[in-house]
């Protein structure tokens, strides 16, 4: 078997184009693709960023639980056969556990608010499609996604900035006293 040409300035290594496999505690997608990051990236007309950190990590974290869930629509068939006939016992305790996070994390947001959130952080679709899908006026899904965001990030405990007490208790210690004269 021949082995690979070594690579040359004339003639560069190849990239192996081999994917590289998602575990599945971490999901693999673009981050580019998303519409979050890209609102992150921006910022509205007082300097702050459209979506804060707080908010970015929540709508990402949402859309991690929607993908382990898998219910990312499919592109094509699916031609393997399903084990189990495709039951509730063919889900994993990881699918069946991200489900159950993406109720949680939806309800406690509310009805009103949550097809925003699935549409944006999970179905990537972007706010001028949102508006026009929703027959809603310009710019106003940015104002509902905001209060999406910040209601599930709340739900999360997630924020900005840290917050605790502003002082923390006085605490003294002292050891025993020790008589010097004693052996």
């Amino acid at each position: 078997m021949a082995s690979p040409p070594r690579p040359t300035p004339s003639r560069p290594a190849r990239a192996s184009h081999r994917p590289v496999p998602a575990t599945p505690a971490q999901p693999r997608w673009n981050a580019c693709e998303s519409p979050l990051t890209w609102l992150a990236r921006r910022s509205g007309r007082d300097g702050r960023p459209l979506v804060d950190a707080a908010q970015l990590a929540a709508g990402e974290r949402l859309r991690a639980d929607f993908t382990r869930a898998q219910l990312t629509p499919r592109i094509t068939s699916r031609w393997d056969p399903t084990p189990g006939g495709g039951g509730p016992e063919a889900f994993s305790d990881m699918v069946l556990a991200a489900k159950s996070r993406l109720d949680q994390a939806l309800s406690a947001v509310g009805p009103e608010l949550s097809g925003v959130l699935l549409d944006v952080c999970c179905f990537l679709k972007g706010l001028e499609e949102v508006e026009s899908d929703r027959r809603w006026p310009a710019r106003t899904a940015k104002v509902v996604l905001g209060l999406a965001l910040t209601r599930l990030a709340a739900h999360y405990g997630l924020s900005v900035t840290a917050q605790g007490r502003a002082r923390a208790p006085m605490r003294g210690w002292s050891a025993p006293e020790v008589d010097p004269a004693a052996p």
